[in-house]
C-alpha cells in the first residue's frame, strides 16, 4: 500500500528553500507516528532535508546521483534507486508494505496515480514557499478521518490532520 504524508499552508506550499516553512511540532509528531516502522520515499533534495537518517524507517531515495549510492552501499536504512522505473519494480513487489511517500513535489506528482491513502496536514496560514504540493483530485478519495490539531505555545498556527482513502 503507498500512502503520501506531507503537510501544506492555505497556498498548497510545502517548502521553501529546502526545508518546511514552518516550525509545527504536532505535525512533526504525527509524521513519526504514523512512518515509523515503514519504508518512506522521497527524492534527494527530500533526503538532503532531513535532519539525518530517522530511527525505524527505511529511506528509500530516488536521484539520478550515483554518489549517494555509493556512499550509503552499506546502510541498510538508506536504498537509492536512480530511476523511476526501478523504483515502481520495487514498489509493486512490496504492495505488502505500507510505504510512505513523503516528498518532494516531483516524487508525489510521479506516484500519485499509485497512491492509496493520504495523510495530509492543511495549516491555516500561509508561508513563503518555493516548492508546492501537486494537485490532487480529491474526487478519487474518501476522507475518511479529520481530526483539529491543538494550537498551543510550541503549535502556534492552526492545522487539521485529515486522513483519506482511494475509492
Amino acid at each position: 500500500m503507498i500512502s503520501f504524508i506531507w503537510a501544506q499552508d492555505k497556498l498548497g506550499h510545502i517548502g521553501y528553500q529546502g526545508q518546511l516553512p514552518w516550525h509545527l511540532p504536532a505535525d512533526l509528531a504525527h509524521f513519526k507516528r504514523l512512518t515509523s516502522g515503514h519504508p518512506m520515499v522521497m527524492g534527494k533534495n527530500t533526503f538532503d532535508s532531513l535532519p539525518g537518517i530517522l530511527p525505524k524507517r527505511l529511506h528509500v531515495v530516488l536521484t539520478h546521483s550515483k554518489d549517494l549510492a555509493q556512499k550509503y552501499k552499506d546502510n541498510d536504512q538508506v536504498m537509492v534507486f536512480n530511476t523511476l522505473e526501478e523504483l515502481e519494480k520495487w514498489l509493486d513487489a512490496n504492495q505488502d508494505t505500507e510505504i510512505f511517500v513523503i516528498g518532494g513535489a516531483m516524487i508525489f506528482k510521479s506516484l500519485l496515480a499509485k497512491a492509496d491513502k493520504l495523510y495530509e496536514t492543511k495549516i491555516d496560514e500561509e508561508f513563503a514557499g518555493d516548492v508546492k504540493m501537486p494537485a490532487i483530485n480529491y474526487n478519487n478519495f474518501t476522507l475518511v478521518d479529520e481530526v483539529a490539531g491543538k494550537v498551543d505555545d510550541k503549535n502556534k498556527y492552526p492545522h487539521t490532520f485529515l486522513e483519506y482513502k482511494r475509492k
